[in-house]
């Protein structure tokens, strides 16, 4: 019983160290943000429920991309729009794009 408990927990933190490692490409990334670009690539567009403006992510940190869209997916972060989007990706899929947005210039 120990044995299979820490056998668990084993394989479960190197499931998560392994995600954690993961190298976005940028190329993959570009295709998959491309409906990002539909409320975070509009100049000055805000929400209509609840308003807000829609933060521009060109340019912006990959670790913080990688954690806003885990925390999307894992649903510590509440906007129903970016969850259902963030839900639909993989562990990749989200290194992918936050190479890709991460090594973009900011639009300002």
């Amino acid at each position: 019983m120990k044995t299979s408990i820490l056998l668990l927990a084993g394989l479960f933190l190197a499931s998560n160290a392994q995600a954690a490692e993961l190298k976005g490409n940028p190329k993959a990334g570009k295709t998959l943000a491309y409906t990002c670009t539909g409320c975070h690539g509009i100049s000055e567009y805000k929400n209509a429920y609840p308003s807000y403006r829609v933060p521009k992510i060109a340019g912006q940190h990959e670790k913080y991309l990688l954690a806003a869209l885990h925390g999307y997916k894992k649903g510590e972060r509440n906007h129903p729009t970016m969850k259902a989007q963030a839900s639909s990706f993989s562990d990749q899929d989200i290194a992918d794009i936050a190479a890709y947005l991460s090594s973009l210039k900011s639009k300002k």
